[in-house]
């Protein structure tokens, strides 16, 4: 099974919740890809919480929506990295608050980290090349799973 890190800085959770209520686009279909089973989806603790603020903020009444999200797509939860080793991976990426998200991923050993954030993840070849995951949007992401299974 490929394993597919979620991951959506924080002024990109409203896309996230798109998805989750969206009945297309490849972040919705990625999201049902690991409710079948197809992939194993992967969130950080960081990345829960702050999409559970966004969501209280934005639309309260949907905070249930997306903790089934969570659980209907079998989304795994990483550990958010120690403060001493966010510290001495600083050099990972130009921006010091998505260390950590690079870190749970790393640490989750997937095959592909999922973002919106092009200028800090996917615009920096440096990122991937440093953390050694393959980083790219929802429908890179997709058409990646879409070449692995065939």
């Amino acid at each position: 099974m490929r394993s597919i890190a979620v991951i959506y800085p924080a002024y990109s959770i409203h896309r996230l919740f798109a998805g989750i209520l969206s009945s297309k686009g490849a972040a919705r279909v990625l999201l049902l890809l690991g409710e079948s089973g197809h992939i194993q989806l992967f969130i950080s603790e960081q990345v829960v919480t702050e999409t559970e603020r966004a969501i209280a903020r934005k639309a309260p009444k949907a905070i249930n929506i997306y903790r089934q999200m969570v659980l209907d797509s079998h989304m795994l939860i990483v550990n958010d990295p120690a403060s001493d080793d966010v510290r001495e991976n600083l050099h990972l990426i130009a921006h010091n608050v998505d260390v950590s998200i690079v870190l749970s991923a790393m640490h989750a050993d997937v095959d592909f980290l999922v973002t919106l954030n092009r200028k800090h993840f996917i615009d920096d070849p440096k990122v991937g090349h440093l953390s050694g995951l393959q980083i790219g949007t929802p429908g890179d992401a997709l058409a990646w799973v879409r070449s692995q299974l065939l």
